[in-house]
């Protein structure tokens, strides 16, 4: 059985190399595409696919018209919300792959998503690399208990912190970390300290040469531990965790964070954790 598809943000940075992703797999069919600037073309001819004849709208309500059953978010942050929002409206499981979007956000999602009996993942990174460094953080967590984030990005990344590092921040609540001099506290820029995200201090740079990084980085008396994961210019080792998200969202209710929250839920539909 074939899996329909709608892709907003198809010819995006990510967003095309999972379209290309897509366009090989043979249980999955791209059914129409999102993309202001290439509206009116086929996506195979704007990525140079042979054979893909997928449609490109200019918003996502045009292109929901046609049913699909798995709406991938890969725009921004300004479009995500509403675009998540609409998909479950035409009854649609959504991937997000958009980085920005607010606890806030998230906490309407999950009440759209709940009353349409829909699953919503929402992954900051779909690398199995940034999945593997968001399991052992929370390990490391339980034993060491005083921690900072340190992240990296290029210069023209605007959101902060980023995804990856909302979900570590967010999933490390759980047991916040024990205090040591709190910005409040601190003698001079408090801003120097960072800002503070659900008990986390975390900085965040945007510095040229980058692409995207993340240090999460422990402290005990006497030792460190820094947990470190980067990436490449290269979007290919984020396809096959979205095509395995793509291929899973439909086993969830509600609102999901990170890919490791589908696999530990797979085949046992729940709700938003």
């Amino acid at each position: 059985m074939t899996l329909d598809i709608c892709l907003a943000g198809a010819t995006g940075w990510a967003g095309a190399a999972l379209a290309r992703g897509i366009a090989s797999q043979p249980d999955l069919r791209l059914v129409a595409a999102v993309s202001r600037s290439h509206a009116g073309q086929l996506l195979g001819e704007v990525l140079g696919v042979n054979g893909l004849t997928t449609p490109i709208f200019a918003s996502a309500d045009a292109a929901l018209a046609t049913p699909c059953k798995v709406f991938v978010e890969y725009t921004s942050p300004s479009t995500a919300k509403a675009h998540v929002l609409t998909a479950l409206a035409h009854g649609a499981h959504v991937v997000v792959g958009t980085s920005g979007l607010t606890d806030d956000d998230y906490d309407e999602i999950d009440i759209a998503a709940r009353h349409a009996q829909r699953g919503v993942l929402a992954c900051g990174n779909f690398a199995l690399s940034a999945v593997l460094l968001l399991k052992c953080a929370e390990m490391v967590a339980k034993h060491l208990r005083q921690w900072e984030i340190v992240e990296y990005a290029s210069a023209g990344k605007r959101d902060v912190p980023s995804g990856t590092v909302r979900e570590l921040a967010t999933r490390l609540s759980s047991q916040p970390p024990a205090a040591t001099v709190p910005p409040e506290q601190a003698i001079g820029e408090v801003a120097a300290r960072g800002a503070t995200v659900h008990g986390t201090q975390v900085h965040a740079l945007r510095l040229p040469g980058f692409s995207l990084g993340v240090d999460v980085v422990f402290g005990a008396e006497d030792e460190t531990l820094v947990l470190r994961q980067n990436a490449g210019s290269s979007a290919k080792p984020y396809v096959n965790g979205a095509l395995l998200a793509i291929r899973r969202v439909s086993e969830l209710i509600g609102v999901h964070r990170g890919l490791d929250r589908l696999l530990e839920t797979a085949g046992n539909p729940s709700e938003a954790t």
